[in-house]
């Protein structure tokens, strides 16, 4: 399990990818306010996160790397409006959790066949399970 600092790692890294378009929608926000939840961050914790970020904590296990990218795929498929800066930056933050290049290019190119843009679990497991072993 990951500890307090780390989630609040996730947390701010999660708010920097939603503010690349100058404004957090509400959509974004309440889907950032609920992982903030379901990682046990209080809601004074989180609305504190977006003036003062903390500095990125790299994730020692492979699974929660995976997991956090999935989150970030998620966030930025919310609003149905992606943007090329937003891509190049989720492609980045994959590369610094240290996930493989080739296995990001290809989740980012099957997000395309997906509805709403969104890759289930299991296929993203097996994407980067190829790239681990």
């Amino acid at each position: 399990m990951i500890n307090r600092i780390e989630k609040l790692s996730l947390l701010s890294e999660m708010i920097a990818f939603a503010q690349i378009d100058a404004s957090i929608k509400s959509i974004e926000y309440k889907f950032l306010l609920g992982v903030a939840k379901q990682l046990e961050i209080s809601q004074d914790d989180f609305d504190y996160l977006f003036e003062c970020p903390v500095n990125y904590v790299h994730l020692k296990s492979h699974s929660e790397r995976i997991v956090q990218f999935h989150r970030l795929v998620l966030l930025m498929n919310l609003d149905q409006d992606i943007s090329t800066k937003e891509l190049v930056k989720l492609h980045n933050f994959g590369l610094r959790m240290g996930l493989g290049h080739e296995s990001i290019n290809r989740v980012l190119d099957l997000m395309e066949s997906f509805p709403n843009k969104i890759v289930p679990p299991d296929f993203l497991i097996d994407i980067f399970k190829v790239q681990y072993n």
